[in-house]
């Protein structure tokens, strides 16, 4: 499948479930730069050429225009759970995923996973791999069945790097993730 395609029939997923204990309240809710965390997610998927955003809620229900919610019940077991269920979501060849709480990403590290014509890709800060990843749909199945905890698409990753495309994405944004109010003060 060539670059196009994966872009046009891409959908983005938004793990937002957590109830952000160690930040004091579920990170989806949170204020940064004028707008939620969520929205600002979804639109980073958008802008990125997503065609269609799903958005898994759990510790709280999430309302969230421009997205499909779905709601993970098991989403105290950890991210892994988030995951499935927004894989299982999706009827899209492939999906780009990103957490909540990585405000500083970029949509251009989003286009380059979907330009890059690859059906397993994350992208790369540096020496380090960071978020988005992007997940092809005949690779869902064996994904949700080696995610467990918080662990995600990470054990499935590993296993196969001979198939992961690493994409550079050191000018489009950090991956930064927040876990506690001091981490939005930059």
């Amino acid at each position: 499948m060539n670059a196009d395609n994966v872009r046009a029939d891409a959908a983005g997923i938004v793990l937002a479930a957590g109830a952000g204990r160690r930040f004091g309240g579920p990170k989806a809710e949170v204020r940064f730069a004028g707008e939620r965390l969520v929205d600002r997610a979804v639109g980073l998927l958008r802008d990125g050429g997503c065609a269609r955003v799903v958005v898994v809620s759990g510790a709280v229900a999430l309302q969230v225009e421009g997205a499909t919610v779905v709601h993970n019940h098991d989403w105290a077991t950890g991210m892994s759970s988030s995951l499935t269920a927004g894989l299982r979501a999706v009827h899209e060849s492939a999906a780009v995923v990103v957490p909540v709480d990585t405000p500083w990403l970029g949509s251009g590290a989003v286009r380059r996973l979907l330009d890059s014509g690859a059906r397993l890709a994350v992208a790369t800060y540096g020496e380090r791999t960071g978020h988005p990843v992007l997940l092809g749909s005949e690779y869902f199945p064996a994904i949700t069945a080696t995610a467990v905890g918080d662990i995600g698409a990470r054990t499935f990753l590993a296993a196969n790097r001979e198939l992961v495309q690493y994409v550079p994405c050191d000018d489009t944004g950090s991956p930064d993730d927040v876990d506690t109010p001091q981490d939005l003060i930059r």
